[in-house]
C-alpha cells in the first residue's frame, strides 16, 4: 500500500508528464513525445504497474482536456520506465473498419488496457 506522500509524488509526476506531452506535442509533434529513454534499473514489479495505471485513471477526469489513448500510453510508459519497468508503447490498427489504438505492454502483456487489443489489432509500431 502506498503512503500519502508516495501517492502525491506519483500523481504529481503523472500530471507533469501529461502537461509535458501536451507542450512537446504542440511544439514538435510526434517527434517531441516519443518515449526515448530506456528504463533505469529498479525493483518495481507488477504492483507498481497497477499503481501507475490506477493513478492515471483516477487523475484523467480532472485533466482539463480529454486524454486520448496515445497520450495515456506514452505517459504511462514514461512513468513506468522512470521506475525501472521496461514498458513499451504499442500502436495498433484494425483494417476494416479502420480503427487505431495505443496501449502499453510490459513483458509481452498489456498493462493499461484490455488484453484483447493484442489479438484484435495488428501492430503498426512499438515505441
Amino acid at each position: 500500500m502506498m503512503t500519502f506522500s508516495k501517492r502525491a509524488r506519483l500523481y504529481t509526476r503523472i500530471l507533469w508528464e501529461l502537461i509535458r506531452y501536451d507542450l512537446w506535442y504542440a511544439w514538435r509533434g510526434m517527434r517531441g513525445v516519443r518515449p526515448k529513454q530506456s528504463p533505469i534499473q529498479g525493483s518495481a514489479g507488477r504492483e507498481a504497474e497497477v499503481e501507475i495505471c490506477e493513478a492515471l485513471r483516477a487523475l484523467a477526469p480532472f485533466y482539463w482536456k480529454p486524454i486520448r489513448c496515445l497520450q495515456r500510453s506514452i505517459v504511462t510508459a514514461r512513468v513506468m520506465r522512470g521506475r525501472g519497468i521496461p514498458a513499451e508503447v504499442v500502436i495498433g490498427y484494425r483494417a476494416a473498419p479502420f480503427l487505431g489504438h495505443a496501449w502499453v505492454e510490459v513483458a509481452g502483456r498489456v498493462a493499461n488496457d484490455s488484453q484483447l487489443f493484442q489479438t484484435r489489432f495488428l501492430v503498426l509500431e512499438r515505441l
